[in-house]
């Protein structure tokens, strides 16, 4: 039995992965909302942890780091899907990854997954004469941008170049000189409006020929979805930082 428990357990994730986590295999035992309050039938800490052998974070960067204490002093594995991450986060993850497993995701699609696994095999076996744009589509209130998941693609377009995101990446064509495209670059645009849930494009643009990979979020539930499944995969395994790619084998 997977028993999740659940940071962040009063957000719209979080009411979606309980939908999702109807399994006889999998069951949902609380969780701890943004205020720090134990929701469920365990109604302290130390009762939600030992009763949850894995937890869920869909919460904010700022709540990221007690999370992260929390799981690793309690030797928990942990699915994290926060997104707008910085660098200081991505080091506290890999601190905590040495002591539990811990799934990063700025996308919890099992849609996405398989997509970053093509552009990955696109980009390695075309040359860098093919244009890469990333174009990707949410919801008004959607704060950060581009995306996580349009970095998740470009950072597997950049490793099937044998590259980096920051060395290929290109963020801003405004407030610039007119220049031209630069050969081998990563260019992202992001639009911004109504209730979508999450459309990415990934046009690799030859002469004479274009490429297009895309994945459009129609509920998100599938988010929820993905996140069951990566909690479940999770459990029993050793230390380190794994993605959803891992959890489909890919």
């Amino acid at each position: 039995m997977t028993a999740i428990g659940i940071f962040g357990v009063t957000g719209r994730m979080a009411q979606a992965i309980t939908l999702e986590a109807t399994s006889p295999d999998v069951t949902i035992v609380g969780g701890i909302d943004r205020e720090g309050r134990i929701h469920g039938e365990h109604q302290t800490l130390a009762a939600l942890v030992q009763a949850a052998n894995v937890f869920i974070d869909f919460t904010m960067p700022e709540g990221l780091r007690a999370h992260l204490a929390i799981a690793t002093e309690a030797r928990k594995p942990l699915m994290i899907g926060t997104t707008g991450l910085f660098a200081e986060d991505h080091q506290a993850i890999d601190d905590a990854a040495t002591v539990i497993p811990i799934v990063q995701a700025y996308n919890t699609s099992l849609g996405i997954a398989m997509l970053s696994h093509l552009v990955r095999e696109a980009t390695n076996r075309l040359g860098p004469d093919w244009d890469i744009e990333i174009v990707e589509t949410h919801h008004r209130h959607k704060v950060d941008a581009p995306s996580g998941t349009a970095l998740l693609l470009g950072t597997a377009a950049a490793d099937g170049r044998g590259a980096t995101l920051q060395d290929l990446s290109r963020f801003n064509r405004i407030g610039f000189e007119p220049h031209a495209r630069e050969t081998g670059t990563i260019g992202y645009a992001s639009l911004r409006g109504g209730s979508v849930a999450g459309d990415h494009m990934v046009v690799l643009a030859g002469d004479d020929e274009r490429i297009e990979l895309g994945h459009r979020a129609e509920n998100r539930r599938i988010f929820a979805r993905g996140a069951v499944r990566a909690a479940q995969w999770l459990v029993g395994k050793a230390p380190g930082r794994y993605t959803m790619s891992d959890v489909l084998g890919i």
